[in-house]
């Protein structure tokens, strides 16, 4: 692996920055310099500092299965996943990505040995400048995460977890870890009210957890009315537990830590490094379409004002341009493109209609866009939109009829009691405004994050669990994966485990699962 820390000299100005597909660390440098030049003085991008690494194909596969991290705790999955995607592509099934960015503090950009130096002047200005200022600037990210306390969070994660198995057994923590991250998309907080991580903070509250484990039971479990006391007192009790249970609880997880009964110390640290790791991650599927938008319409302009520049040669460019092409084909409906979208391409064409639009309006754009048609500020209104945007509204806000003309978008309505589909929006005023509504529905995180909330526990009884899943348009979950999942909370809660799906129409009970303990 090698590593580059791009704070060197600047770039020799004039003349082209290297020739053919061979490179060295000094035309990478050269490189970055000359892609930071433009990103700083022409886009006006803001980035954390910049730390690129050189691996291998292998290294890559392995960065693939840790999610992009540098390091982390070890679980079986991660192997499952290594040799999967590893057998894909000895065999051809798929290719590697040509880098991985993780957003960090400083920002570290993976970059293939096998790359060519065009490719790695790509990766570079998409990766190290374009995912590097989304990361940076967008609001998701600025009140959901710490970039710079991840890198050490992480490091503190595998070594108390590889203390555990030292400790307690390699069979016992993987028993939790195995139903963590089954749990690990309920195991987030969702609303703006909850606070951005402290994660170096989070490391020290660890120290102190551990240094006081019975301050982590519960007291509530252990005063408990008994039989024979009085139905009154019963009552009371039970309402000032659920009060001090905090019901309902959407992250699962949470809820686990702090009031299962059974769970050891170590055990509850586990699972909040888990919900820590989740809830970092939280932003990036809302934000996905955007980010890819913006890194590939960075490194599209960055590498064209290279070669407008005399910095890279006509065969470089043209590799340029087959490399962005292949990264943003959407296949059309027929060929199985629909109804689902190319993220690079959707965000891509958006953001280059956006500029169209701010330079050289159109009509239709004057009426479909008044605030910036014409306005001349391409750049300055494209990173207002990297900053206070996520998917959803971006498309609300910037879908023009343009675009949806270019994508041959429509709508089809799927009625189960009609033999036949119906196009019940096209290319026409009402059509655009109800395409637009229906793609940005797509994109909205309450359809794709399962609303499951924990809303009771029979304190007075066996202490069963019970849980409400809103479901969405008769949408149920499928009854062997809520089964498992529900047997991994069961183990984790130490009692029964009940889960109702409820018609947020009409509030009636649609189908009710159950898990008990596992012996």
């Amino acid at each position: 692996m090698g590593q580059i820390t791009p704070n060197g000299p600047s770039a020799r100005r004039g003349g082209l920055l290297y020739t053919g597909n061979d490179w060295n660390f000094q035309v990478i440098r050269d490189c970055y310099d000359a892609i930071e030049e433009i990103a700083r003085t022409e886009l006006g991008l803001e980035t954390y500092a910049n730390r690129i690494e050189i691996i291998t194909s292998e290294q890559m596969l392995d960065v693939y299965t840790a999610h992009g991290m540098p390091l982390g705790y070890k679980h079986w999955s991660f192997g499952k996943r290594f040799i999967g995607h590893e057998n894909a592509y000895r065999r051809g099934l798929m290719g590697l990505a040509y880098e991985v960015v993780i957003n960090s503090d400083p920002c570290i950009s993976y970059l293939m040995e096998e790359n060519s130096a065009t490719m790695q002047a790509l990766v570079i200005a998409h990766a190290a400048f374009g995912h590097n200022h989304f990361f940076r600037n967008n609001r998701l990210f600025r009140e959901w995460t710490d970039p710079s306390e991840i890198l050490g969070y992480l490091e503190f994660a595998r070594g108390y977890i590889a203390r555990c198995e030292e400790r307690h057994g390699l069979r016992a923590v993987e028993r939790i870890l195995d139903a963590a991250h089954a749990l690990q998309n309920q195991g987030v907080h969702r609303h703006s009210g909850a606070r951005k991580l402290d994660l170096k903070a989070e490391q020290q509250r660890a120290r102190d957890r551990r240094a006081y484990e019975d301050s982590m039971f519960n007291d509530l479990w252990r005063t408990l009315p008994t039989e024979d006391a009085p139905g009154a007192d019963h009552q009371a009790e039970d309402a000032l537990s659920r009060r001090r249970l905090g019901l309902p609880e959407e992250n699962l997880l949470y809820f686990l830590e702090k009031h299962a009964p059974r769970l050891a110390s170590w055990e509850r640290e586990i699972i909040r490094i888990v919900r820590m790791v989740a809830q970092y991650f939280y932003p990036q599927p809302q934000v996905k379409m955007m980010n890819e938008g913006c890194a590939t319409w960075v490194h599209a302009y960055i590498m064209r004002r290279l070669h407008e520049l005399g910095r890279i040669d006509d065969a470089a460019y043209l590799e340029v341009i087959h490399s962005t092409s292949n990264v943003i084909t959407q296949l059309g409906f027929d060929a199985g493109g629909g109804p689902s979208f190319n993220p690079y391409a959707l965000g891509y064409a958006m953001m280059t209609d956006i500029a169209r639009i701010c330079t050289e309006p159109t009509a239709e754009d004057r009426t479909w866009f008044p605030d910036i048609a014409g306005n001349g500020d391409a750049i300055g209104t494209l990173r207002h939109a990297w900053a206070e945007y996520r998917d959803e509204s971006f498309i609300q806000q910037f879908l023009s009829p343009k675009t949806i003309r270019d994508f041959r978008m429509f709508r089809l309505r799927d009625d189960t009691s009609q033999p036949y589909l119906l196009v019940d929006a096209i290319h026409d005023e009402a059509g655009y405004r109800d395409i637009r509504r229906s793609v940005a529905l797509t994109y909205d995180p309450g359809t794709f994050y399962t609303e499951i909330e924990i809303v009771d526990v029979d304190l007075l009884g066996d202490r069963t669990l019970v849980l409400e899943h809103r479901s969405r348009a008769g949408q149920l979950l499928q009854p062997n994966d809520a089964r498992q999942t529900l047997n991994y909370l069961s183990s984790l809660w130490g009692y029964g485990v009940i889960l109702k799906e409820i018609d947020t129409q009409t509030g009636a009970v649609l189908t009710t699962h159950t898990a008990n303990v596992p012996t």
